[in-house]
């Protein structure tokens, strides 16, 4: 696949308790802002909310998967969380090419997670590398 400025691409998922739970048992990320309703209530974000390993994920399967595509790989990312994720939301990944360099597969994309509502939740960049088969 050939990379230019300009590419876009997107991908969604809705976070449900069992993705919760199966990110918990891979990582070991059993934080009770994500398991225990009364304690998460006491807290700024007032309900549960997921990991955010599951928030950038959904960037990971994007870029592996849709654009650059199979056989990328992140060398960089740089990016913030601006807004809670909760069990529940679906969320949307974006990514846009903004630049490609010239004599390596190398390309800057710039990436969004938004939710549902529209509200961003994620934002920043990253440089991926993509392997040729």
């Amino acid at each position: 696949m050939t990379v230019t400025v300009g590419q876009r691409a997107r991908r969604s998922l809705t976070l449900s308790p069992e993705h919760v739970a199966t990110y918990a048992k891979l990582t070991g990320d059993y934080n009770p802002l994500h398991f225990d309703q009364a304690f998460a209530a006491q807290t700024r974000f007032k309900a549960l909310v997921v990991q955010g390993g599951l928030t950038t994920g959904l960037l990971h399967a994007l870029v592996a998967m849709d654009l650059p595509g199979p056989g990328t790989v992140f060398l960089s990312q740089n990016w913030k969380f601006t807004a809670p994720v909760y069990i529940g939301d679906t969320i949307t990944a974006e990514a846009e090419v903004v630049s490609v360099h010239d004599t390596k597969p190398v390309c800057r994309l710039k990436v969004t997670v938004t939710r549902q509502t529209g509200e961003t939740v994620l934002e920043g960049e990253a440089w991926c590398y993509t392997f040729s088969a």
